[in-house]
């Protein structure tokens, strides 16, 4: 025991002295030491007090004579410098460790350690938030995976549909060149077509003339085959007769014995030559009486194909030939029969084919039936809408189809401004005025000092326009070409009026004078009686400026006109209703001869005056007064 604490204590004496002498070796000039090295004066200081403990220990436990024996056996010198040591003080840049000085390190150590722990503690509620949003941004980063992976599944998807596009646009550019090249080829064909048929547009037109000109032949040789079986009726029937005179004249000669008169000498069947013997007209007369007095029902097919030749049907002919037995199946047909029977598909052609039976059995006077649809045609000219020619002629619309057209039948022809409706009307009412007489337009200037509205009222649109250049107003004419403007257009209709001439001559607005002097002109020619019914539209409230791009509106069923049966006798239907105002003037009347033409020269004259003087003032178009117009 005694040799164990010698030893140990010989030992923590050796570490001490070691310590000592290491602490005063270590001098550093700014008074500042390394405490992390393991030589340190401070960690030399602890591990002595360490020393130190553990040396009370060991001495505590020995008895009194074990401390003083071992007390003898340490040096004088090693006691004096473990005495000096442990009551050394800091001198001369040296340091002096006191139990004060550990006591505040320790203490400072304590506060740092908390710090620490606070820091540790703090720190750790970080990492556990950072932990979260690692974990957050680690589910995020999945389901961007996941959409990547699947932008790059649609990626792969595109490719192959752009490829796919690609192959296809390759395809098509091959066909776009092979196109190119019969585009090409087409065009030079055209090219040829052209050089070779330059003039095509006349030839259509010549061939369209041939056409007509062939139509109208084949009347023409139906009329003559018409009157040749007539003839040879007629012939026969005289040829009969002067037959039975001779023989006739024979029984009398014998029977008053006369031998002067020789049939064998003066006259023979064989030698009846014409002009020998006239036929008179009585049995060729009664023979056609008697075709015509047939009731059309009792027709035979060949009568009944030539008559639909002559209606201008003739296309229709040979259908005819095999269905038709006689006037009766017509008479029975419907439209579903007409349609399918005689594949008149044309509505038009339906109804022509159905007024003209109608108009067999009417004891009234057909003049409308005799304008044929050659002559409708030449009739769109005179009014000023030859544009509707080759409608018209497909339609085979003749004047009494022209008397009962209605709205949608010019709509189905391809009619569809209102000025050109309200022409068409006002030309068919000129007609009905005149009685459907084929020669009542006049296209040629007559006698102007006695003129009257009613004789206006049959100007053509080219005669309109020579009036319009006979007015000073030449310019202007050739703007009507294709208008529709005619003299019953300008009489009879309250809407057209001077604002619409001047419109359709294309007169600019700013020019005044130049449409008061049409205003002037106008008004004195259509008279006071038709000046008044302009006058009173154009005060109505609903009244609306008459233009030529207005167009007119398909009438449309409601849903209650469904299963109503529309009725042709309903004159708001026909463009021309049956019952439209006439006009009552006395200008009307053949062989009046009033004073509008004084009125017109002397009214003319003062405006002419007024003009000279400066005294014409700008504004209204209507620059006559009324009561100057009536005289």
């Amino acid at each position: 025991m005694m040799s164990d604490a010698s030893d140990m204590l010989a030992a923590a004496l050796e570490q001490m002295d070691g310590i000592i002498a290491g602490s005063k070796a270590l001098d550093y000039s700014n008074g500042i030491f390394d405490c992390q090295s393991p030589t340190s004066p401070f960690m030399g200081s602890l591990r002595a007090l360490n020393l130190l403990e553990d040396l009370r220990g060991i001495l505590e436990l020995m008895d009194t004579e074990e401390r003083e024996s071992l007390r003898c056996q340490i040096p004088d010198s090693t006691a004096d410098s473990l005495v000096e040591w442990l009551h050394g003080h800091l001198s001369n840049g040296h340091i002096s460790i006191t139990g004060d000085v550990y006591q505040d390190r320790l203490n400072r150590l304590e506060s740092d350690k908390e710090s620490l722990v606070l820091q540790v503690s703090v720190l750790t509620d970080q990492v556990e938030a950072q932990g979260e949003k690692i974990r957050d941004l680690d589910l995020c980063l999945d389901e961007h995976r996941e959409k990547l992976n699947a932008t790059e599944e649609m990626l792969q998807q595109e490719l192959l549909c752009r490829s796919a596009l690609e192959t296809q646009k390759l395809e098509l550019m091959a066909e776009v060149s092979n196109l190119k090249l019969k585009l090409t080829a087409m065009a030079k064909e055209r090219l040829d077509f052209d050089d070779r048929f330059g003039d095509s547009e006349g030839l259509i037109l010549e061939i369209n003339e041939l056409r007509y000109r062939i139509s109208e032949l084949e009347n023409e040789r139906l009329q003559y085959e018409k009157k040749l079986k007539s003839t040879k009726v007629s012939f026969n029937a005289s040829f009969l007769l002067v037959k039975t005179t001779i023989e006739v004249t024979i029984f009398k000669l014998k029977r008053s014995q006369s031998t002067t008169f020789n049939l064998d000498d003066n006259l023979s069947e064989s030698e009846f030559k014409r002009g020998g013997v006239r036929a008179t007209a009585g049995p060729r007369l009664g023979q056609q009486s008697h075709e015509l007095d047939a009731p059309f029902a009792r027709w035979s097919r060949e009568q009944v194909c030539d008559w639909m030749q002559e209606q201008g049907l003739g296309l229709y002919v040979s259908w005819a030939r095999q269905w038709v037995a006689s006037g009766q199946t017509l008479l029975q047909a419907s439209q579903q029969d007409l349609e399918r029977e005689l594949g008149i598909k044309h509505p038009l052609h339906r109804k022509k084919l159905q007024l003209a039976l109608q108009a067999l059995g009417s004891e009234e006077d057909d003049n409308k039936g005799k304008l044929d649809y050659h002559w409708v045609t030449r009739w769109l000219d005179d009014i000023g809408l030859p544009q509707y020619k080759t409608q018209f002629d497909e339609g085979r619309v003749d004047g009494r189809m022209l008397h009962y057209m209605t709205v949608d039948d010019l709509l189905s022809l391809k009619v569809g401004s209102v000025l050109h409706h309200l022409s068409i009307k006002r030309a068919i009412q000129v007609l009905r005025l005149n009685n459907y007489d084929p020669n009542c337009l006049r296209r040629r200037p007559s006698d102007e000092n006695n003129i009257s509205p009613a004789e206006i009222s049959q100007w053509t649109n080219h005669r309109v326009m020579e009036w319009l250049r006979s007015a000073d107003l030449a310019e202007y004419a050739p703007n009507l070409r294709g208008s529709g403007v005619h003299g019953g257009l300008m009489v009879l209709e309250p809407r057209f009026n001077v604002e619409t001439m001047a419109l359709l001559l294309n007169i600019p607005p700013n020019k005044t004078l130049l449409r008061r002097h049409l205003a002037t002109h106008l008004n004195l020619l259509v008279g006071s009686e038709a000046q008044q019914l302009k006058q009173e539209c154009l005060e109505n409230p609903d009244y609306t400026l008459l233009t030529a791009t207005a167009k007119v509106k398909p009438h449309k069923l409601a849903f209650g006109g469904f299963g109503r049966k529309k009725k042709q006798e309903d004159n708001e239907e026909y463009v021309c209703p049956m019952d439209v105002e006439m006009p009552k003037g006395r200008s009307f009347q053949k062989g009046y001869r009033g004073m509008e033409l004084q009125i017109y020269d002397d009214d003319l004259d003062r405006f002419d005056q007024y003009a000279e003087g400066g005294r014409v003032l700008q504004g209204d178009l209507h620059v006559v007064p009324q009561c100057q117009c009536e005289g």
